[in-house]
């Protein structure tokens, strides 16, 4: 326990410690002299611009990344210009701030990105200073050009510039200025000297912080908290003043005993701290500064930066990389000399119980008459995920596990998920990945958000490994990692197109959430469109293929792709994009290829392209279908003699393709529309366009007999039909006379009967009586009683000694027909008999 505490330094109520994170893997020559250095928050890569003012075209500066652990990662030479500022954006992509005002984006592995210019009145006015800042929106970017204006963009993927205004009396740049970021809103701090201004996007305010006197002198230094929370500002008479960053208030005004401006000054506040501290770093010295007037002195021996973190400061060097933070409060009451607290006395039962001896007993009574075991639980489980060195994490977890034996309603999940986290922190805490997390800055930044700095930093199987070991669902981890895995593999130029496309096959196969498609596209946007078609035949769902394939001029495989779906949509889609594409006679032979989609795209050509439809049949000499078309065609037209016009091209177009039957049915469609023009002229009958049984009815109903006749020996009506026709005109005319004259011109067709049944439908019985002698027997019963004449269907009845029919009867006849009812009731008895 004591080994524990050998590096705290007390300052105040809290004790700050130095942990060694990693003996740094570079091998830097001149060390961090004469270099831009910048390091990403959350143990993110570092990036190193060495002698960023070296202008001669034969050396040029050169631009190093390496990760936390000082692991090589990308290095190249700088082409481009001056470059004023080096930073890193909240996704740990590299910017870096020219003097022409030109920002450009890197990725960690030295790829360029893109870039983008800080405005066209910065050109003219070189960039004396640049700052790269975090803030709600995002990642921003503020400068101040030698017309000492400031321009800002608190977002860089959403670029909006704004020119903040002028500064009274400011010449050059400032002595010293940082970005504000309060109640979403951000300003620039700076300072002229003697004086103080806050600037936004409409005024600049000058401000003074309470209780710093003008016998303090002017600002020479500022830092702002990870937060945003916190002030601090060195004078030229050496006193640090720290406050609210709103300036309403003052937390401390310390007296350094250095007149000498420091390099860096950085914040250190662990969060929920009430003691926050600033670290001040001179060429030999670095100091801790806390709310009262002691401090922590720590000798510098090489060149260092401070990096600002969440939770403390990381101190960056040459050789080894140190962390600077807060003794964490859980910890100090465990490991801090003779401490009573049940977190402490827990871990020394267990120690002794590892002994085997009664003291662990002596201990865990004292804890337990304190009713205190569940809190020493909790607390030994929480000060293990606040330690970097895996052997006290076992300490304590082991003391903790040890300790809940003795709890009967123990709930075991913070101590389960504590010990997967740690384990998950420990393998990214490793120097090959460089990832020197606490367990703070991982709650902060989430899971999610780790998985993926390493899948960004293609630590692959890690990555992997984590979220099959946390179990994470399929398609926010494993699927998600294989899908940008396989969108890197693509892009490996000492591959062949057919082992990527195995290999990816054999890595992804039916991963949930990973689509083929996905991946083809990246493959095809390196330039690699073989590589995606291969990849694409992966692909399950043909929606995620076809547009993919137009996109690559692949029009007739992704025809054919459409086609197998079995999707008319999608083969509709296709179709449109080809028709678009190609010239006609090309698209009509693509299409013939393709039986099902000329089928839907005929379909589709007869609902909206009728002339389409015409050229269609035509490429394919299609003589049936073209003359089907002439003969729609030819109802559309309001003209007769375009529409015989048409139907004779039918006809030529039936005879090329041997159907006699249509084509007969098509000229006497032509000689009937020929004979209604003619009547219409002479009697205005107002035939045309009548079928032909229409024409026979209408012919019928003006009385013009003859005509009608014509029509049904021409076109051979049959007899039936005709029969029909004439009998149901006279009788609607009650035309009697006609109608027994037509009935004696020759023998039915259809029988007398039918003359009955209209008689009786016009309420005409007597004339209905006058057919009922003519029809056939078998039907004489009935006909007899459509007329209502029981005696007579008795009588036809008992003439055929049918007893269907005499039943027919009987259930006609009424109780006062009781002879007739004997009479029926005898002839069934005899015709039984």
């Amino acid at each position: 326990m004591s080994f524990i505490t050998a590096n705290w330094n007390p300052l105040g109520e809290a004790f700050y410690r130095k942990t060694e994170l990693y003996e740094m893997s570079w091998s830097l020559r001149d060390g961090l002299r004469d270099s831009l250095v910048a390091a990403a928050p959350y143990g993110g890569p570092i990036a190193l611009l060495r002698e960023p003012h070296r202008r001669s075209p034969s050396s040029r500066p050169q631009l190093e990344i390496y990760s936390a652990s000082g692991v090589s990662i990308a290095s190249f030479p700088w082409k481009s210009g001056p470059v004023v500022q080096v930073g890193w954006t909240v996704s740990d992509e590299l910017l870096l701030v020219q003097e022409d005002g030109s920002v450009l984006t890197y990725d960690v592995f030295g790829t360029f990105k893109r870039h983008f210019s800080m405005g066209q009145e910065v050109v003219q006015s070189q960039v004396l200073e640049a700052q790269v800042f975090h803030s709600p929106y995002g990642t921003g970017v503020a400068i101040v050009t030698s017309s000492s204006r400031f321009t800002l963009a608190t977002n860089i993927d959403d670029l909006k510039l704004r020119r903040l205004p002028e500064v009274p009396g400011l010449q050059g740049k400032p002595v010293c200025w940082l970005v504000l970021t309060q109640d979403r809103q951000t300003k620039v701090l700076l300072s002229t000297g003697p004086d103080l201004y806050i600037l936004d996007n409409t005024s600049c305010t000058a401000v003074s912080p309470p209780g710093l006197g003008p016998q303090s002198g002017s600002i020479f230094h500022m830092s702002v908290s990870f937060s945003y929370k916190y002030l601090a500002l060195f004078t030229e008479t050496g006193h640090l003043w720290t406050g609210p960053s709103h300036l309403q208030d003052k937390l401390n005004e310390v007296d350094t005993k250095n007149t000498k401006p420091p390099k860096q000054m950085v914040w250190c506040r662990r969060p929920k701290s009430q003691q926050p501290s600033v670290v001040l770093l001179w060429d030999k010295l670095l100091m801790v500064v806390g709310v009262r007037q002691d401090n922590i002195q720590f000798p510098i021996e090489e060149p260092c930066v401070l990096v600002g973190e969440l939770d403390g400061v990381r101190i960056l060097s040459s050789s080894q990389q140190e962390l600077l933070q807060e003794v964490p409060l859980v910890c100090q009451e465990i490991f801090k000399i003779a401490s009573m607290a049940p977190g402490a006395l827990l871990l020394e039962a267990h120690r002794e119980y590892q002994k085997s001896s009664q003291k662990a007993d002596e201990y865990l009574r004292e804890i337990k008459e304190q009713s205190m075991l569940g809190e020493a639980v909790r607390q030994c489980v929480e000060a293990a995920g606040h330690e970097y060195d895996s052997i006290t994490q076992k300490d304590l977890l082991r003391a903790a596990s040890f300790g809940k034996c003795f709890l009967t309603d123990f709930v075991p999940d913070p101590f389960v998920l504590t010990c997967r986290e740690l384990r998950v922190l420990n393998s990214v805490r490793e120097s090959s990945v460089g990832l020197p997390l606490t367990h703070t800055q991982f709650k902060q930044m989430t899971l999610q958000v780790l998985i993926d700095r390493l899948v960004y930093r293609q630590f692959y199987p890690l990555a992997i490994e984590i979220c099959r070991y946390l179990k994470i669902p399929d398609y926010q981890g494993v699927s998600r990692v294989l899908k940008h895995w396989a969108s890197c593999k693509v892009q490996q130029k000492d591959l062949t197109d057919e082992a990527i496309a195995r290999a990816v096959c054999g890595k992804v196969g039916d991963s949930p959430g990973v689509s083929y498609s996905h991946i083809a596209a990246k493959a095809y946007e390196c330039g690699r469109t073989e590589l995606a078609i291969k990849l694409l035949d992966f692909e399950a769902r043909s929606g995620e293929q076809v547009p993919l394939l137009l996109k690559m001029k692949r029009s007739q495989l992704a025809l054919s792709k459409a086609v197998e779906s079995g999707d008319t949509d999608l083969v509709y889609t296709v179709v449109t994009y080809l028709k678009n594409e190609m010239n006609r006679g090309d698209f009509f032979m693509t299409l013939r290829n393709q039986p099902v989609a000329l089928s839907l795209y005929r379909q589709f050509c007869k609902l909206q392209e009728q002339e389409t439809l015409k050229d269609l049949y035509n490429q394919d000499d299609d003589h049936q279908e073209l003359a089907n078309y002439q003969v729609t065609a030819s109802y559309r037209e309001k003209r007769l003699d375009s529409r015989l016009s048409l139907l004779q091209s039918a006809v030529d177009e039936y005879n090329k393709a041997k159907n006699e039957f249509s084509a007969k049915a098509t000229e006497d469609e032509m000689r009937l529309l020929r004979f209604q023009r003619k009547l219409d002229d002479e009697k205005g009958a107002g035939l045309l366009g009548l079928s032909l049984q229409a024409t026979m009815e209408a012919l019928l109903a003006l009385g013009l007999h003859k005509q009608a006749e014509q029509l049904y020996r021409d076109f051979r009506v049959p007899d039936k039909r005709y029969w029909w026709l004439k009998l149901k005109s006279l009788a609607e005319k009650e035309e009697w006379e006609e109608l027994e004259k037509f009935s004696k011109s020759k023998k039915s067709p259809i029988g007398y009967l039918a003359f009955v049944d209209v008689c009786m439908k016009s309420n005409n019985r007597f004339e209905a009586k006058k057919y009922v002698s003519k029809v056939m027997p078998e039907q004489r019963v009935r006909a007899h009683l459509a007329v209502s004449d029981l005696e007579g269907a008795a009588d036809a009845a008992i003439e055929r000694k049918n007893e269907s029919e005499m039943a027919l009867v009987l259930s006609r006849s009424s109780a006062s027909d009781r002879l007739l009812i004997d009479r029926l009731n005898r002839a069934a008895t005899v015709a039984k008999k």
